[in-house]
């Protein structure tokens, strides 16, 4: 099969010929139709994830079609058209059996526990807990958006934010993340405050819902302007980006007994943010960590979209090939290109 890999953190990415993975007895393979292209790849391939062993294979948010089964696998069948979280549980642990699969304690990924999805081929394990039917009115490369950026947004801002009709809701960083939880927190029927450094970045906010948009560039105190705008601050407040900056800014945004979600990954020298614990304290502030999403929640991600409350179509930016997605993930840190960009393996 052909394959995106790196055999250096930092080095350079080149499409070749590598071996097919073949199923555990729990697992499956899966014929990757569609991959997104996510900054978490970005982090991975800079050495950021002490869990890659290298030569690597990247991705982790796809979507396509089941090649072969495990002999242990029941409720999937080779040609069923699924996507996955992209966290893989064991469904046996502690964490599993109270339906915490985004935290399990054995859990894998493919991208960084093993080879990814960028590829022609990759390999799920414990297949009857991790694969998603797919509703066929979803295509391949809508489906790619949703694994990781677009389901992780959902259960950070309903599950964990917790987000009803009339509150406020910040969502630092318009990248996939952030522009998936402005049209998520939109559609509950919040009130929607977007900040970004990027004009085209909070135009397309501003299209998906978002109902004041900041270009934090702009501003000597972005915390500030969201608690006048506000009328005292957000009852939710999500950093989507994963930087000092946007995480100090969005738990000093908040009002009282408002909630801090993080979304955006901290990694490396980032990591410890200078939280300000006192005001977390004295106006009992929550702060709140968000990683991933069950499979079992899609049922109700895909119920909003049957609706039309969400359409997560609109989030698509760019479509590119594989030969095209090594340059894409190189240079993840030195432009924004707004809105989610996807590997189609339909494209030549």
């Amino acid at each position: 099969m052909k394959a995106v890999v790196f055999e250096s953190f930092g080095g350079k990415l080149n499409v070749q010929d590598v071996k097919k993975p073949m199923p555990k007895s729990h697992g499956v393979v899966i014929r990757v139709k569609a991959t997104g292209v996510c900054r978490s790849d970005w982090h991975g391939w800079m050495g950021h994830d002490d869990g890659i062993n290298l030569p690597h294979v990247p991705g982790h948010e796809f979507a396509g079609v089941v090649e072969s089964v495990g002999s242990d696998v029941k409720r999937f069948k080779a040609g069923d058209k699924v996507t996955v979280p992209f966290i893989s549980a064991c469904g046996r642990c502690s964490e599993c059996s109270s339906g915490n699969h985004q935290v399990c304690g054995n859990q894998t990924q493919p991208g960084f526990t093993h080879w990814g999805s960028f590829a022609e081929y990759v390999e799920i394990d414990f297949g009857d807990v991790n694969l998603v039917h797919l509703p066929e009115e979803i295509d391949y490369v809508t489906a790619a958006s949703l694994g990781c950026r677009f389901a992780t947004s959902f259960r950070a801002v309903v599950d964990q934010g917790k987000v009803s009709a009339g509150q406020w809701v910040a969502v630092h960083g318009c990248g996939g993340v952030g522009l998936s939880a402005v049209m998520i927190a939109s559609s509950i029927g919040a009130n929607v405050i977007a900040v970004d450094i990027s004009d085209d970045a909070l135009a397309l906010a501003k299209k998906l819902g978002a109902d004041v948009v900041i270009n934090a560039k702009n501003e000597k105190d972005v915390s500030a302007t969201i608690k006048r705008l506000s009328l005292g601050g957000a009852h939710v407040s999500i950093d989507a980006l994963g930087n000092p900056i946007t995480c100090v800014n969005s738990v000093n945004s908040l009002r009282k007994r408002g909630k801090h979600v993080q979304v955006g990954l901290l990694l490396a020298e980032q990591s410890t943010p200078p939280i300000p614990m006192d005001a977390v304290v004295a106006h009992e502030l929550e702060v709140i960590g968000s990683h991933g999403m069950q499979a079992y929640r899609y049922e109700a991600m895909f119920g909003m979209i049957a609706t039309k409350k969400l359409n997560p179509q609109a989030l698509i930016g760019k479509i590119i090939s594989l030969q095209e997605a090594p340059k894409a993930l190189t240079e993840m840190d030195k432009y924004s290109q707004p809105g989610v960009t996807v590997v189609s393996f339909d494209e030549k």
